[in-house]
């Protein structure tokens, strides 16, 4: 999406994100960097897959891209939010009746999987854990997790950020033992920015946790 203007300025900044920062966190941001710089225009779009926002960056197509942490290839980053992952499950769920859910007990379930073009954090974590669901079904699409946990297909693993105001009849539980990615900001050179860039990247502020 874009907001006002259409055209490379220096009050033009170009971010890449991904789905459940562009749904739930950005707009809030740009709407208050708005109210103190309301001439800065911005460029959103959504990366397809984890590694395009960085090739993005690095092709130029790009002022900054937001990401998870570490970013590669010594792209210059700022570390802002800590995501946890949480269990979503059918309603009605035997698990559902717990508080926390130990993540072997996941272990020979039907499991709907969040991974597109490589390993993610829920498979690492499945492979860290030793736990080994039966996978049904593989998507990038966060929110094709939640339907098809609403149907009774399998339960997921899916980032805090994304289950906000959703609009699925699923339960949603944190692991016995937390697990988290890092979201961040990412350039080639903050200092090689424009200033309307460079004023967008000072404001923001990483989460205190």
């Amino acid at each position: 999406c874009r907001m006002e203007g259409s055209q490379w300025t220096d009050t033009l900044v170009k971010v890449a994100t991904f789905s459940s920062v562009s749904a739930q966190w950005l707009p809030s941001i740009l709407k208050s960097f708005g109210d103190v710089y309301p001439n800065i225009e911005f460029e959103v779009v959504d990366a397809d897959f984890y590694g395009q926002t960085e090739e993005w960056i690095l092709q130029g197509k790009v002022d900054c891209g937001f990401l998870r942490l570490p970013a590669a290839r010594g792209l210059d980053a700022l570390a802002l939010k800590r995501d946890e992952y949480k269990v979503v499950l059918p309603c009605g769920h035997p698990l559902a009746e717990r508080e926390r859910i130990d993540i072997h007990e996941l272990d020979g379930l039907p499991f709907l999987l969040l991974e597109h073009g490589g390993k993610t954090e829920v498979t690492e974590l499945l492979e860290k854990s030793g736990v080994h669901p039966k996978i049904r079904f593989t998507t990038w699409e966060d929110y094709a997790i939640m339907a098809m946990a609403e149907k009774g297909l399998g339960v997921g693993i899916l980032p805090e950020l994304i289950l906000q105001r959703i609009p699925y009849r699923i339960e949603i539980r944190p692991l016995a033992q937390p697990y988290y990615r890092q979201i961040g900001l990412a350039m080639k050179d903050r200092r090689r920015l424009s200033p309307a860039a460079q004023s967008f990247v000072s404001y923001l502020k990483p989460d205190a946790e």
